[in-house]
């Protein structure tokens, strides 16, 4: 734990005891502060008071003596409207913050010297892949590296910042909405498309809170920027004029520059310190499939240069990353048929990566669909042999599939991979890829994109259990 001594004798609100929740106020009261936890979901309260925190309704106490409202990143900060407890903690003039900004002010509170690097990541789409992949060249080169944030376990539930250690860091615009003063030594943007417009109003709030990111650095912090979208690669123009050129890294999937580090098919070039050259072959990093992961790869071999990696020994640690669950997942070839998880990808951006990794693909989607629709997966259209439809999506995806794909409504997932198996193996089996990449938030039928994920795998190895003969199981 990460104890937080920025409001040692004075008490404060967390509102939201998820994980992140209770890792903040045991970090708080590790540091001094009295406590005020409240959740307005009966279990969540039972799971807090079951760790010995202390719950208070703040809907109904005086907050005259709250120094500072440490609010859940899921809760609405100032769209569709501010949550009552917002509006609460403004009343009195109390600050409201998130666990990020409350870690920020622990590093602050250390001398220079005893300060880790941080290394934060953000982005509509990767920063998953991306974050893992950096905290694993980090750690495959002798690097001491916690690994946090939007990804793992709550930042404040890690051990004590230690000398020459690394945090490497996913973060949201939900996290970063929320935080103030993190100074980043290397800050990463991949890509921005529009997402989340319910919690930021448009496009330009959520973008906002992606620069803040970089907003926050000190001088002399570098900065990471991918180019192959209009917004990001202006942004990087813009930073290009505010700051020194050894300052400003670009990354690309498929843009060859002087300087930076940019991927063309499956080779990753390094042009940071010498003429251009290939250092790594993805085709080779089964765990990397596509372009969008080449633009991941890019950024964490950019950025792990930048912090004094040599090349030849990061390209060989980016061999061996083992991947993430629901990333385009393999979970199983069963009868020539390859079942891949990539529920991760909860918005049609993400899901037109995985498409164009496969050359035949039958296409599970649905779940509660974002604004769009599937209009940003139209270019892969021509990769799908069918798509089964489930959740609350199907009515609305199966009207834009239409006229363009073949499409069968299946309710749930059980549905949906028996339908897919049917029609794949009356096809002989053999080479075709049935493929979870939703283009859809989980919550109408799951609490999570990874519960979703869990269920996929689960019914594909039932599959395997019930006497399906896997030829591969990852």
């Amino acid at each position: 734990m990460i104890p937080i001594h920025a409001y040692e004798g004075r008490r404060v609100a967390v509102f939201g005891l998820g994980r992140t929740g209770i890792a903040t106020a045991k970090a708080l009261e590790a540091g001094g502060a009295t406590v005020s936890c409240w959740d307005d979901a009966e279990p969540s309260r039972a799971r807090a008071a079951a760790e010995g925190l202390t719950l208070d309704d703040l809907n109904r106490r005086d907050w005259g003596d709250i120094a500072a409202l440490i609010l859940s990143p899921g809760i609405p900060l100032t769209h569709p409207k501010p949550h009552h407890m917002v509006e609460l903690a403004r009343a009195v003039e109390a600050p409201v913050i998130g666990d990020i900004e409350l870690f920020a002010q622990a590093l602050a509170d250390l001398p220079e010297k005893r300060r880790p690097k941080v290394i934060g990541i953000t982005g509509t789409n990767g920063k998953s892949t991306t974050t893992a992949l950096i905290g694993h060249i980090l750690r495959a080169t002798g690097r001491n590296v916690v690994v946090g944030g939007n990804i793992g376990d709550a930042i404040l539930a890690q051990s004590p910042p230690r000398p020459g250690s690394y945090y490497v860091l996913e973060l949201s615009s939900y996290q970063l909405d929320l935080t103030h003063t993190l100074a980043c030594d290397v800050a990463v943007l991949l890509n921005v498309t529009p997402d989340h417009i319910d919690r930021h109003g448009d496009f330009d709030g959520y973008f906002r809170a992606k620069k803040r990111l970089f907003e926050m650095q000190k001088p002399g912090g570098l900065a990471v920027v991918g180019i192959d979208d209009n917004t990001t690669s202006a942004y990087y123009s813009a930073l290009r004029r505010q700051r020194r050129e050894e300052e400003v890294i670009p990354i690309s999937a498929g843009r060859v520059f002087a300087r930076g580090v940019y991927a063309l098919g499956d080779r990753v070039y390094d042009a940071l310190d010498c003429a251009s050259h290939p250092i790594v072959d993805l085709a080779k990093v089964p765990t990397l499939p596509g372009r969008h992961n080449a633009q991941n790869a890019a950024a964490a071999l950019a950025t792990v240069r930048a912090l004094g990696v040599a090349g030849r020994a990061a390209a060989d640690a980016i061999t061996t990353f083992p991947g993430l669950p629901h990333r385009q997942e393999r979970v199983a070839t069963i009868n020539g048929v390859t079942y891949v998880n990539d529920s991760k990808a909860t918005n049609a951006e993400a899901a037109v990566q995985a498409l164009g990794c496969y050359e035949r693909v039958r296409w599970i989607i649905g779940g509660r669909a974002k604004a769009g629709g599937l209009s940003a997966a139209k270019s892969q259209f021509h990769r799908v042999a069918k798509a089964y439809l489930i959740g609350e999506a199907s009515e609305s995806f199966g009207r834009e599939l239409d006229g363009e794909l073949p499409n069968e409504s299946c309710g749930d997932l059980a549905g949906a991979i028996a339908a897919a198996t049917r029609d794949a193996l009356a096809e002989g089996g053999s080479g075709q890829v049935i493929l979870l990449s939703p283009a859809a938030a989980s919550f109408d039928q799951f609490a999570s994109y990874e519960a979703r994920g869990d269920m996929f795998r689960t019914l594909v190895n039932d599959r395997v259990a019930q006497g399906h003969a896997p030829e591969g199981v990852a």
